[in-house]
């Protein structure tokens, strides 16, 4: 039997078919950044967010509704069997619920920038920010989303921190302005 060995040695050619095979697959195999992106809320959450945009009580409490919907599903998780899907989705609505907590506190940044009076659901939001944390405090730890926890932990404190200062210093500035109470924004005055 005849093979054709253009190099003349074969061990050469399989060393190079080797190099080719992984390169191929280094190739063909998802970046970070094809990998799909998780997005914490679904297509009609995200419409009633936009719907909201306007109106910043109504928006903060549709996120307050959404991140007690996440809150109530990593509850439910917790009292399931471990196991390595378990812990999979359990880090994965963490993650979600950190990046909505992260969402939340930078839209409480831009309404107090307009000086929107927020203070009805601020308060919404300061009764369920402990519940949130009393949800993550009481998940135990797991090798699977030990750190997605921390971070959510981290997220929800500092949340629930900006809250509290922020209905704080709402109150006081609208007892002080009275005239513009109930603003979403500030207007120019003229």
């Amino acid at each position: 039997m005849i093979e054709w060995d253009p190099l003349g040695d074969s061990e050469v050619g399989l060393s190079r078919w080797f190099v080719v095979m992984i390169f191929a697959i280094v190739c063909t195999a998802p970046s970070d950044a094809q990998k799909e992106k998780r997005e914490p809320l679904t297509g009609p959450q995200i419409e009633e967010i936009r719907e909201a945009g306007i109106f910043p009580d109504d928006r903060i409490n549709l996120y307050t509704k959404f991140i007690n919907e996440h809150a109530e599903t990593i509850k439910g998780l917790t009292s399931r069997a471990k196991s390595g899907g378990r812990a999979q989705r359990l880090d994965g609505e963490l993650q979600d619920l950190t990046a909505l907590m992260d969402e939340l506190g930078s839209n409480l940044d831009v309404y107090t920038d307009r000086k929107a009076d927020i203070r009805k659901s601020l308060k919404n939001l300061n009764d369920s920010a402990p519940r949130w944390l009393g949800i993550l405090r009481t998940l135990a730890g797991e090798q699977g989303f030990e750190l997605a926890r921390k971070e959510a932990i981290e997220s929800g404190e500092e949340l629930a921190d900006q809250a509290k200062r922020l209905l704080t210093e709402q109150t006081d500035y609208f007892n002080q302005h009275k005239e513009e109470r109930g603003q979403e924004r500030a207007e120019p005055k003229q």
